[in-house]
């Protein structure tokens, strides 16, 4: 008997071609133009404005905190960071694979000026 592997997303490849071939068409694509994602994956983020600061709260489970890199610049917060591929024996035998590795990139324009002091961040 094969088996088959689990595809999590079906079309999601497809989906992702034609939204492409819309934004190089018609200019800018999705509903929030400043949300930029330059990466093979992109974690999950809530961003909550305060009175004195953004609350930011990012799904980036798996990788070292030491390897995040947050940075503000200009009003654009930057959040970079790598999810190191299973490669040891134990990565050997799944039958599902669908959390993605690699490296993540994403920006966000905040919408109003920056605080003067730099970003902090807890993990």
């Amino acid at each position: 008997m094969a088996i088959t592997r689990y595809n999590a997303v079906p079309g999601r490849q497809l989906q992702d071609e034609f939204r492409q071939v819309f934004e190089r068409f018609f200019g800018e694509g999705g509903t929030d133009p400043s949300d930029v994602v330059t990466s093979q994956w992109a974690p999950r983020v809530d961003i909550r404005e305060e009175t004195d600061r953004f609350v930011i709260f990012a799904d980036i489970p798996g990788v070292d905190p030491k390897e995040i890199e947050v940075q503000m610049d200009k009003g654009i917060l930057t959040l970079k960071g790598e999810r190191a591929e299973e490669t040891s024996a134990e990565g050997k035998g799944y039958s599902r694979r669908e959390r993605a590795w690699g490296a993540f990139h994403r920006r966000f324009a905040l919408p109003c000026a920056p605080p003067q002091s730099p970003p902090t961040a807890r993990f």
